[in-house]
């Protein structure tokens, strides 16, 4: 089936009881044994499995093309978990410009446990140098929050094979919609679903698909039931909902974001702008190879200080200043100031998620807001 047709079906089922065309909510915790002291429908406890959050897995694994897809509470839980089931002493590659929730889960929840390098995994002279005995996994985030940095997937994924490393990819910006990381050699997809799969910025959410079964990802999913950081009944149900309208939402952003990246070029106080799908990106090349589609997000550097970006996004009517990104609403943010003291974000740079609104408009926003 292709995406769209997946996208809807996947995740649904005619209910059996009552004939409904979209499954209910089971909200229930415990579910009932047999006579044999078995459970006929599969189910123990909510925590260990749900039949919503089964619906959830299987439309987040064939969109991905894995194997299997386990859902967490969050996108920050989702990675966690990836964390703990590491063995102590394991040693991590990840990119310098990893997403700060991540990363400072690394260096303040694993200091001691697990040792880790934030590099330039682009380059690969680099990468190799910092390749150890005890290198257990690469995470790669690629397009990176917030400068959009490209990462050549199947180059990493190369480097890692020959030297028996796992490649694990936050495809959050991308979604499945514009990049297929398992395709291309990963191990392992991340996602924070409450972004583009979410898409209304209502919920929260995280997800990993895995591209096989193995021992690691059994320990993930040990990890998943028994540590009990999982979306309820209700976030399922309502990720499944959304997941249903992602093909066409995913589109729409793209369309947005490329139109305003190539006004933002053009403009006379915009010094760069940072999005894949512009010419002038410096891996847009890899893009181009490896992205069906260039994504919704895209950051630019104004000719200005600090207080400039604010100036600028105290003006702005249209485009709301908040964290996050993936909803149907465009969003703008100084990056450097939520990523605290230690950001390698220019302080002249703002992160905008490309909304749903009409183009013409968020155009206009930033025009009297530039001006």
């Amino acid at each position: 089936m292709k995406t769209e047709t997946i996208a809807i079906h996947a995740g649904n089922h005619v209910d059996k009881a009552t004939r409904a065309v979209i499954q209910p909510i089971i909200m229930s915790t415990t579910f009932e044994r047999g006579d044999d002291g078995g459970f006929p429908a599969g189910y123990i406890y909510s925590r260990s499995a749900n039949p919503n959050r089964h619906a959830l897995e299987r439309v987040l694994a064939q969109l991905e093309g894995g194997t299997e897809a386990a859902s967490f509470s969050s996108g920050n839980a989702a990675g966690m978990s990836v964390f703990q089931s590491l063995k102590p002493g394991t040693h991590i590659i990840a990119p310098d410009d990893m997403y700060h929730g991540l990363r400072n889960q690394l260096k303040n929840l694993f200091a001691g446990i697990l040792t880790f390098d934030f590099i330039d995994v682009n380059d690969e002279e680099v990468l190799q140098q910092h390749i150890k005995p005890e290198t257990g996994l690469i995470w790669i985030e690629t397009p990176s929050n917030p400068l959009l940095k490209i990462t050549d997937i199947k180059k990493v994924v190369t480097i890692a094979k020959a030297n028996g490393i796992k490649v694990l990819c936050d495809n959050t910006f991308a979604t499945p919609i514009c990049q297929r990381p398992l395709e291309l050699g990963a191990d392992m997809v991340m996602h924070s679903a409450t972004k583009y799969f979410g898409g209304h910025s209502d919920l929260m959410g995280g997800a990993l698909i895995t591209a096989e079964k193995s021992d690691w990802w059994a320990k993930i999913r040990q990890v998943q039931e028994m540590g009990g950081a999982i979306p309820s009944p209700m976030d399922c149900y309502y990720l499944v909902r959304s997941i249903k309208t992602l093909p066409y939402r995913v589109k729409g952003h793209v369309q947005n974001a490329q139109l305003l990246a190539e006004y933002l070029e053009r403009h006379p106080n915009v010094e760069k702008v940072m999005y894949p799908g512009l010419p002038s990106h410096p891996q847009h090349e890899i893009a181009k190879d490896q992205m069906l589609a260039f994504g919704g997000m895209l950051s630019f550097i104004i000719k200005g200080d600090e207080n400039d970006t604010h100036n600028i996004i105290n003006k702005l009517k249209l485009f709301i200043k908040a964290t996050s990104l993936g909803g149907v609403e465009s969003l703008i943010e100084h990056r450097a100031t939520v990523e605290g003291p230690d950001t390698k974000t220019p302080r002249n740079l703002l992160r905008v998620s490309v909304g749903l609104e009409h183009i013409d408009d968020l155009i206009a926003d930033l025009e009297q807001a530039l001006a």
